[in-house]
Formats: structure tokens, C-alpha cells, sequence
């Protein structure tokens, strides 16, 4: 197998979902925008460790960032999102393909 970079979208994408606390910071943000304030008042950690999971979201394309006054707003940006259930339908058909065929030799038996 050849050599792959290891700074491609989807390697800092799958980087990026690999934590729980960037997840966890998703999930909050599926309610809507939100300033990084808002969303370190939800964990036991400073701003600027909050600040820093933001940034890789924003670096990985999951996150929009947009400046209103004095705050940042953070928010969902769905695209990478889509682009990774594409990337996963063929394993999708693969294990759908498997189970079916597991459930016909259960049924044979």
C-alpha cells in the first residue's frame, strides 16, 4: 500500500471526531450557535483549552466561526458531515450485504 499524506480533509476530519470533548462540543452546538463562553460554561476546563478544541473544528472544516460585536459565534458547518456518510455508505453495503448473507445460512439451519 502507498504511502499517504497524513494532512488530508479527511484525516483531519476523522482527527478532529477522534475526541470525546470535540464531540461532546458537536453535540452542544446542535442547538444552534454558540460563544465559546456558552459552551465552556457546559465543561470543568479554562476558555482557552476550549478555545483550542474549537480551533480544530474550525481546522477541519466542522465548525463555522462568525464574528458579531465583542463574541464569536461558533456553528455547525454540515458538509464534512455529509462528505463522511458518503465515505461510509460502501462499508455501509458491505456489512449489509454480510448480515444478509449470515441470515440466510441461520435460517438454512
Amino acid at each position: 500500500m502507498p504511502p499517504r499524506a497524513k494532512d488530508t480533509a479527511a484525516d483531519r476530519l476523522f482527527g478532529a471526531l477522534a475526541n470525546p470533548t470535540r464531540r461532546e462540543v458537536l453535540d452542544l452546538l446542535l442547538d444552534g450557535p454558540q460563544t465559546v463562553t456558552d459552551i465552556a460554561a457546559r465543561f470543568s476546563m479554562a476558555r482557552p483549552s476550549v478555545s483550542e478544541h474549537l480551533k480544530v473544528l474550525r481546522d477541519s472544516a466542522l465548525v463555522t466561526e462568525e464574528k458579531r460585536g465583542r463574541h464569536r459565534y461558533y456553528a455547525i458547518n454540515p458538509e464534512p458531515i455529509s462528505d463522511l456518510v458518503a465515505w461510509l455508505h460502501p462499508y455501509e453495503r458491505f456489512w449489509r450485504a454480510r448480515m444478509k448473507a449470515l441470515g440466510s445460512v441461520l435460517d438454512e439451519i
